[in-house]
């Protein structure tokens, strides 16, 4: 596409290549004619002009002049044959192409209406066979329709079998819970208040012992006789597996004559029960209870109290075995992680025991060392002090030994010329001894007693 603007209104409109091409060749015709016709005007201005300067001047030369012109004029014609003949042939082309793209055109028509109907019968397919598809469909619908409305009316046959079964089955149970609660209150008017606790518990023992004795053989369901602690419940059940205590449930059965004054609630009695299952070191503890008959929550099942006391529960008789099950069912799921997590604890207990006895070989031996070191420095301190006093010793030795040499080289150094220096009496003894005669043996031996003496 190209633009165009037009030069008075200065408006921009587009046109296509072919329109383009044929605007084109029109203003090309329209400004060769211009020119051509502005050419024609100069040439008859000038030959104007030559004549009016032919007259002026001399024939000779306004022939020459004008022959000069002649021949000019000879090109000038011959220069417009050949425009001309290029305008024809322009023109010719011009129609050439315009027929040419006229039959482009008229194909380009044929092919766009070919592809037209081409498309509407395809269209027109097309939409049969949706319409075809749709009527199918439809169909399949209906009878999807009439299958559901089928199965819906079988469906609602059989809740109304089902709705009637349950309403049979419900007014069933309710009959029986009704001749229960009448055989109840029966009895409860025939016993006295002690007697008709004892009657539930006799009745939960009895239901224990006919429907789940076969069950759990090595089961303990006895009653609590232990009032060691200040009070006991009324039966504890204990099951074992591979010897390992997996459940136990603490009892407590409650019940009272209908003409009794004090009415009790079943809130009474949960604080002495979860005291007398930590006392017995129970796992659970089920309250069995006939007391507040017209309350809808201990009417409607399991009621769960743990949020008061931990793994507690009030049930009415009838769900005694159901309430056993259950229990026994969960806790057999945890019999593995119990017995893991004993094992774990008797691991960590025979962990706790090495490490006591090697903490406590490590303290005695301690003990022994610090002992046998602090011994060992008074026995090293002896020792010094015994070579501080031997040293001593060793050098009075020493300071003796040479006190016995000066005595002795005193001794050695004393004659009888140093002893009667001074001493002219000892000096004259000395030289009258010396001129005396030498002595014989039994003089010796005289002069020897006498010098004893």
């Amino acid at each position: 596409m190209k633009e165009l603007k037009c030069p008075n209104c200065g408006s921009v409109f587009t046109v296509n290549e072919d329109n383009y091409a044929a605007i084109l060749d029109q203003v090309r015709n329209t400004e060769f004619m211009q020119e051509l016709e502005r050419r024609e005007g100069e040439l008859q201005q000038r030959f104007a002009a030559l004549q009016q300067a032919e007259k002026a001047k001399d024939s000779e030369a306004a022939q020459r002049m004008l022959a000069q012109k002649d021949v000019q004029l000879s090109q000038k014609d011959t220069e417009i044959a050949r425009l001309n003949e290029q305008i024809k042939s322009a023109n010719a082309d011009t129609k050439l192409k315009f027929a040419e793209q006229l039959t482009d055109k008229d194909k380009k028509i044929a092919a766009l209406e070919a592809e037209i109907q081409r498309q509407k019968q395809f269209t027109e397919m097309a939409v049969l066979k949706e319409q075809n598809k749709a009527k199918e469909d439809l169909q399949l619908k209906n009878e999807e329709i009439s299958k559901l409305r089928t199965s819906a009316a079988a469906e609602k046959n059989n809740a109304l079998l089902r709705e009637q079964h349950l309403k049979e089955s419900y007014e069933k149970e309710l009959s029986q819970q009704k001749e229960l609660v009448d055989y109840y209150k029966d009895m409860k008017l025939k016993l006295s208040t002690k007697m008709v606790g004892e009657s539930l518990e006799a009745h939960c023992s009895t239901l224990f012992n006919s429907m789940l004795r076969p069950i759990f053989p090595n089961a303990y369901f006895e009653k609590d006789n232990d009032a060691s602690g200040g009070s006991k419940g009324d039966f504890i059940f204990r099951d074992y597996e591979e010897g390992f205590d997996y459940i136990s449930i603490m009892f407590e059965m409650k019940n009272e004559m209908d003409e009794t004054a004090t009415k009790h609630k079943n809130e009474d009695f949960l604080k002495k029960l979860d005291e007398d299952r930590r006392a017995k070191h129970c796992e659970y503890a089920v309250l069995v209870s006939l007391l507040e008959p017209e309350s809808e929550l201990y009417n409607t099942g399991i009621v769960d109290m743990s949020h008061r006391y931990p793994k507690m529960y009030v049930i009415r008789p009838q769900f005694f075995i159901p309430m056993i099950t259950l229990l026994v069912q969960t806790s057999k799921k945890s019999i593995q992680l119990q017995m893991d997590l004993a094992l774990a604890k008797q691991q960590t207990v025979d962990v706790s025991n090495f490490e006591d006895s090697l903490n406590d070989f490590k303290d005695k031996f301690a003990k022994n060392y610090r002992l046998a070191s602090e011994r060992f420095d008074k026995a090293i301190e002896e020792i010094d002090k015994t070579i501080d006093h031997l040293q001593k010793v060793k050098a009075n030795l020493i300071g003796s030994e040479n006190n016995l040499r000066l005595a002795n080289d005193k001794a050695e150094a004393l004659t009888i010329k140093r002893l009667t220096r001074g001493n002219p009496t000892m000096k004259a003894k000395f030289d009258a001894a010396r001129q005396l005669p030498e002595p014989t043996d039994e003089n010796l031996a005289t002069d020897v007693e006498v010098t004893e003496e």
